[in-house]
């Protein structure tokens, strides 16, 4: 008894299950809810998460050991010597010292671990085959990491504001530059800088993307994104550049800054996250371009 046996569709394709399997719908294929918790349950995830809110706790074992800041050091507060005064000093400056780079590997490893994970496993083919449309399975992982993202950017100034009002109390924040906002109007500026933090972030998040897809090896595509990150803040630093430094994303990472002085200023940010969201749609595009392309098989 003979018989005939179909073409195989390309790798990663959904044709063959859409004629053989009726009621097949690519949209309903590795759900968010399925892929987010198989990233929660990753240890990375866990240690990432305790890293950060452990950090808080340092800092205030740091100021206890060291003492008070000296305030108007050569004649000029920061806000590293108001983290004492208030809860919501507190939190502010657990922002300040860790936008730079430690909020920057979180985004990085979310972001440029979760495909080349699964191509250094080997399961990535079997995550096609399901099978799940490459761009359903790219726009899945994109959206959790970007949500474990999001959530590492509110969990340290969170933990910090509880751990620092324990510590300090609660009161208005106290800016550097002199006089004090009032609680309640200092948490809604804090949350906006920290959206504007995450949005700087975007960068990062695309070059990990961009390189997760281009490699089996998910340490190369967290350090080069982590490395480019660092070149451009390099860059920013050379003051001979001059204007071509408001190209770069490094240069605007602390307009949030802005948002906390007597009158807020929202120049700066709307300039950077421009800048940011720019670079970081062209990366997203490239990586979603390339993969639509790539043979998993080999």
């Amino acid at each position: 008894m003979s018989s005939t046996v179909p073409s195989a569709p390309p790798s990663g394709s959904p044709a063959g299950a859409a004629e053989s399997a009726p009621g097949y719908r690519p949209g309903r294929t590795l759900p968010l809810r399925v892929e987010a918790l198989r990233q929660w349950k990753r240890r990375r995830t866990l240690v990432m998460g305790a890293v950060l809110a452990a950090l808080p706790f340092v800092l205030i074992a740091a100021f206890a050991i060291g003492g008070p800041g000296d305030d108007g050091r050569a004649g000029r507060v920061t806000l590293m010597d108001t983290a004492t005064a208030s809860g919501v000093n507190f939190a502010a400056t657990c922002l300040f010292v860790s936008a730079g780079f430690l909020l920057v590997i979180p985004v990085a490893l979310f972001c440029g671990d979760t495909v080349a994970s699964e191509a250094s496993w080997s399961s990535l083919r079997y995550l096609l085959a399901a099978p799940v449309p490459r761009s359903r399975l790219l726009a899945s992982k994109l959206a959790v990491a970007l949500g474990y993202s999001a959530a590492a950017m509110v969990l340290l100034p969170l933990v910090a504001l509880a751990a620092g009002t324990v510590a300090y109390g609660w009161g208005p924040l106290r800016l550097p530059t002199g006089g004090a906002v009032p609680a309640g109007d200092a948490l809604l500026r804090i949350g906006v800088a920290v959206a504007f933090v995450l949005a700087s972030q975007l960068v990062t998040a695309g070059l990990a993307f961009w390189l997760s897809t281009r490699t089996d090896a998910p340490l190369g595509a967290v350090g080069g994104a982590v490395g480019l990150t660092v070149v451009g803040n390099v860059l920013d630093a050379v003051t001979a550049l001059g204007d071509w430094r408001e190209f770069l994303p490094a240069h605007w990472q602390f307009a949030w800054i802005d948002a906390l002085q007597p009158q807020p200023e929202w120049g700066g940010m709307v300039k950077g996250a421009a800048v940011s969201l720019t670079y970081a749609l062209v990366l997203f595009a490239l990586a979603f371009r390339g993969f639509a392309r790539k043979d998993i098989v080999s």
